[in-house]
């Protein structure tokens, strides 16, 4: 599942991000959601995040189990 809609995001939430300095090379970083920071309910690049660690990201794909 893509990280376009923000009802599909929430805390705690396993995501694959791509970071801003990882946009080129498509770099993905896996982490689980801490916060949203999109407020629209649709981004076409992807729901902008935070994970817990402090990475800050456009979610890419959601992972499923």
């Amino acid at each position: 599942m893509n990280g376009q809609n923000r009802n599909d995001i929430y805390p705690g939430l396993e995501v694959e991000i791509i970071l801003k300095k990882d946009q080129r090379s498509g770099k993905r970083t896996r982490g689980f959601v801490k916060d949203l920071l999109t407020s629209s309910a649709f981004h076409s690049r992807g729901i902008k995040v935070r994970l817990e660690d402090g990475q800050v990201g456009r979610v890419i794909e959601i992972v499923e189990d």
